[in-house]
Order: C-alpha cells, then sequence, then structure tokens
C-alpha cells in the first residue's frame, strides 16, 4: 500500500461523512470535499459543514477534470460520505487513489442494488428472488415463472436509499399499478427511478452488519437489529434499531455472509453497511451500502462500543492499527418516532419529557407546536420528525423507556388536513 501522507478525499461529506473532518483534523489530517452536485440532496443538506472545507470541488460530469485536480494533492484516498457519493467515488478512486480502491469492473455492485443482487448471486450465494426492469410485461412473465402470482411483493428503486420508494404489494394486488405509478419518478437523489426492482417479500429478523476493511480483510465494527412496522400504506417504517452485545448467536453466521458478500461485490477498503434479512433458510442481503452508516450512527455507535466506522477510517489513515472486532459496553436503542397519519400537530409538549428518562443520551424532535407533520412513510420522515437514542448499563431500563416514548408519542393530536404536509 502506497504511504501517501496528503488529504483524505470525501466525496459528498453529508450524513455521517460528516464526521470525517472534525476526527481527521484531530490527527493532523486534511480532508478535501467533492461534491457529486452543485446542492447537497435534500435529505442530506442540513448535515452538510461547508466551514469544514476550502475549496470544495464540485463534479460537473467532467470525471477527469476531477481527477486532474485531486492527483497533485497526493490523496491517502478517495471514500464515499453517504450513500450519494458512492458512484463517483467508485469511479474516482481508481484514477486517484488505485492502492485504497475497490474492485473497478464491480464498481455498479456497490451501488446498483440490480447488479449487486447479480453479483452476489455469482459468487453463490442465496439472494432475494427478484427482477430489475422498466418493462410490465417482463416482470408479468418472471412471476409466472417464479411462481410468484399472488404473492406479497416489494417494489423499489434499484438506486435509491433510506427506504425512499419502497413500496409493499400484499399479495401482489394491482402490482402492475403500482408499478407504473413509481416508474419515472425522481428519488431523493434527484434521479429519475428509469427501472425498479419487483422482489418477492421475505420475512425474518432484518439486521445491519457495520464494517471496515483493510487490504480486503473485513473487520467487524458493530451489528445492530432493525424492527420494522408498516404504518398504514406505508411498510418498513422504521421502529427502532437494536445494538447487539458481540456475543449474540446469530451474528456468526450474519457475519459470514456479509463477508461473502463484500468480496462479491468487490470491496476492499473502507466502511460499509450490510443490510440482511434472518430468515428460516438463512441470511438473504436486502442491500449493500459502500459508506459508513448514516444518519450520524457512528457518533452514536462511540458510546455503544467505544468505536465506529469513523474512527476505524481515521486510524487506518492515520496508519495505526484497526481493531478487528467488536464489545458492547452499553446497551442502546434507537427509537424513531413515528406519526400515523398526515396533518397538523397538538401536544408536542409531551415529547420534551424524553429529556428526563433515565437512559435518555440524546434525542430530537423537529414538531412545532400547531405545525405541519407527515405521516411516516420511510427514513428520511423519520429523521424529519425526530428519535431518541436511549442508553444505559441496564437493558431494562432502556426497554422500559422506550414503552414510555411511545406512550408519549400517543399525547401528540394530529388534526387532519386537506393535503398532507411536510415538514420543514
Amino acid at each position: 500500500m502506497s504511504e501517501q501522507a496528503g488529504p483524505a478525499v470525501v466525496v459528498d461529506p453529508y450524513s455521517s461523512g460528516a464526521l470525517f473532518a472534525s476526527a481527521l483534523a484531530e490527527r493532523g489530517i486534511e480532508v478535501v470535499a467533492v461534491l457529486s452536485s452543485e446542492k447537497p440532496p435534500e435529505a442530506y443538506a442540513s448535515s452538510y459543514r461547508p466551514q469544514d472545507y476550502t475549496d470544495p470541488i464540485v463534479f460537473r460530469g467532467d470525471l477527469a477534470e476531477v481527477a486532474d485536480r485531486l492527483r497533485p494533492l497526493d490523496p491517502r484516498c478517495v471514500i464515499a460520505g453517504c450513500e450519494s457519493g458512492v458512484e463517483l467515488t467508485e469511479r474516482l478512486a481508481p484514477l486517484v487513489a488505485p492502492w485504497r480502491s475497490n474492485v473497478a469492473e464491480l464498481a455498479d455492485a456497490r451501488r446498483d442494488k440490480w447488479a449487486m443482487a447479480k453479483a452476489v448471486a455469482a459468487a453463490g450465494l442465496p439472494i432475494i428472488p427478484q427482477i430489475c426492469t422498466d418493462d410490465a410485461d417482463e416482470v408479468r412473465d418472471w412471476l409466472l415463472r417464479a411462481g410468484l402470482t399472488g404473492r406479497d411483493l416489494v417494489i423499489k428503486p434499484p438506486k435509491s436509499a433510506s427506504t425512499d420508494g419502497v413500496v409493499k404489494v400484499a399479495g401482489g394486488a394491482d402490482w402492475a399499478g403500482v408499478f407504473a405509478a413509481n416508474l419515472g419518478r425522481v428519488n431523493q437523489f434527484g434521479e429519475v427511478d428509469d427501472r425498479l426492482l419487483v422482489q418477492q417479500l421475505v420475512t425474518g429478523t432484518e439486521y445491519v452488519i457495520d464494517t471496515f476493511t483493510q487490504d480486503g480483510v473485513h473487520a467487524l465494527v458493530d451489528v445492530c437489529r432493525y424492527s420494522k412496522v408498516d404504518n398504514g400504506p406505508y411498510m418498513a417504517v422504521y421502529d427502532t434499531m437494536r445494538w447487539l452485545p458481540e456475543t449474540d448467536p446469530a451474528i456468526p453466521a450474519l457475519l459470514d455472509y456479509a463477508r461473502q458478500v463484500l468480496d462479491a461485490v468487490g470491496v476492499r477498503y473502507g466502511a460499509a453497511h450490510v443490510e440482511i434479512m434472518n430468515t428460516a433458510d438463512g441470511p438473504l442481503l436486502i442491500e449493500l451500502g459502500a459508506r459508513p452508516h448514516g444518519g450520524g450512527q457512528p457518533r452514536f455507535n462511540r458510546v455503544a462500543t467505544g468505536d465506529s466506522q469513523i474512527d476505524r477510517t481515521v486510524r487506518s489513515l492515520a496508519g495505526e492499527p484497526v481493531s478487528a472486532d467488536y464489545r458492547l459496553v452499553q446497551h442502546q436503542l434507537c427509537v424513531f418516532h413515528i406519526a400515523p397519519s398526515s396533518g397538523t400537530v397538538h401536544g408536542v409538549s409531551a415529547l420534551e419529557k424524553v429529556r428526563d428518562l433515565p437512559s435518555h443520551h440524546f434525542s430530537v424532535q423537529n414538531l412545532v407546536e400547531g405545525g405541519p407533520v407527515r405521516a411516516t412513510g420511510n427514513l428520511v420522515d423519520s429523521l424529519d420528525f425526530g428519535f431518541a437514542i436511549l442508553s444505559h448499563p441496564d437493558a431494562a431500563q432502556v426497554d422500559a423507556d422506550h414503552r414510555v416514548v411511545r406512550d408519549l408519542e400517543r399525547e401528540l393530536v394530529i388534526t387532519p388536513t386537506d393535503q398532507p404536509a411536510a415538514i420543514g
């Protein structure tokens, strides 16, 4: 590996990627920001800290121009800050920092969920039955061949994130109508969903495996278990995310599968975020993000484990030893607030009591008394509303406080309006 001593290049330093600048600065490492578009996607705009960067480089369609500006800086790496930066990162890194880049020929498999699934299947791993196309007739034929006619389905974009555009189709009812309504939709990154994935709905327990890879060796940073609920017509609304102890019996099989997935899609360096459904027949990949766990998770992970993907990346770039595993030092749960309907909200002061809970570590609620709220349909809605991090040495206290949070939510009064309104 080259011992470049220049800056770290972070593409789209938003969401958890915004944490790189200060963490690297503490080790005397400069960060150069590359932006994949003139402005951050709306979902990430509030996390961007332009004051952390001198003269950010904006990609305007000319990859060579950006690479030519970066090479004289002798950068240590080119890494993605969040999902919107993955595609550009995977194109830039081999040109600018090949000693810390992933397998170039598999770049699409680290961003496009269809290419991802094909790469994982080609490696001999089980995947969720699925098809990706812009042709409803092709979907219909596939459903017949796969024996999925009349079965529960999921329709989603191949290149969005955070459950954006994910639709459950119970019993496959009017899947063609849902397909037609979502084809051509503009997703949260401002991209047109010109194809859609149609998948069999699989059930089980959902986990996220957070890793850090160096020279192709995939080390475990943390494991969290998701709980998701249906909220009216919306599937996969986040309920909670629980940090698991390293001794949890599910982890060995999940980690083995995740490592094989990372190999299959060509991850050789950096943080990754692998979401897996652990079914009765074993683990199945939901999706992989070739970037840190989003939503600021690494700063909360430090509380739960004393470490994070950001910290491991920094130690790697500073030439220091990088841990191979983790240990849970504090029981921790993220509780995502859920609005059951859209309208005007009253009684928001009830949520102030969340901060008085014994396990309260951090919380944010973005509702305004008498202001609008939209029904929670995806992770962006959850983060717009707010969430609470409950952390305590006693797991029972965390669980008790979780129940209190939900009780406090029920004190909110949402009055329907003619048109659902968005926060902010």
